[in-house]
């Protein structure tokens, strides 16, 4: 749900993201995909986690294309700010990511779940930086095992779903 109460949904199976206001009951709005399964910027594969900035632009975990699209809002297409080449463990890859979100300096965190990190990219660059893990499952307080869901409080500091350890892991993030 975005600041002005919109309901936003990714379905995995459609390949699209929906937005609704609320109270309303109709069929919603398109803001993402929705132009049949692929790997073009106006379509998605099993879209997972999303995120919504104060402008209304939608970020996606684009799963199986192994990557994150930021759709600006009214856009027709996405642009990749994350990943896109290919899956892989390299810093310009993803592999399977699952939550994202966006700080307030338009940093993007990416939960890199096979990866078994959280990798954040600067909008624009072509490669990220691990902020969390590394690219092995581990249990250590500074390892992770397949992270999913990612959140901020209002210090700042970074919490994992850290699913395969089933463990919410807190972590200070440096800038």
């Amino acid at each position: 749900m975005d600041k002005s109460g919109l309901l936003y949904v990714s379905d995995y199976e459609k390949d699209e993201v929906r937005r609704w206001k609320m109270g309303e009951y109709n069929e919603g709005v398109v803001v993402a995909g929705a132009n049949g399964k692929g790997d073009q910027l106006n379509q998605l594969n099993s879209p997972t986690f999303i995120f919504v900035d104060k402008d209304q632009s939608v970020y996606v975990s684009d799963e199986n294309n192994n990557r994150v699209m930021k759709w600006r809002k009214d856009a027709k297409e996405g642009t990749i700010v994350a990943g896109g080449n290919g899956e892989g463990e390299n810093l310009n890859q993803l592999n399977h990511p699952q939550g994202v979100i966006v700080d307030d300096l338009g940093q993007i965190y990416v939960a890199d779940y096979m990866n078994h990190r959280v990798v954040r990219w600067y909008e624009g660059k072509e490669v990220g930086e691990i902020v969390v893990g590394e690219n092995q499952i581990g249990s250590r307080s500074n390892q992770l095992g397949g992270p999913r869901g990612l959140s901020f409080d209002n210090e700042g500091n970074l919490y994992v779903a850290d699913s395969i350890n089933k463990r919410i892991a807190k972590f200070e993030i440096i800038l």
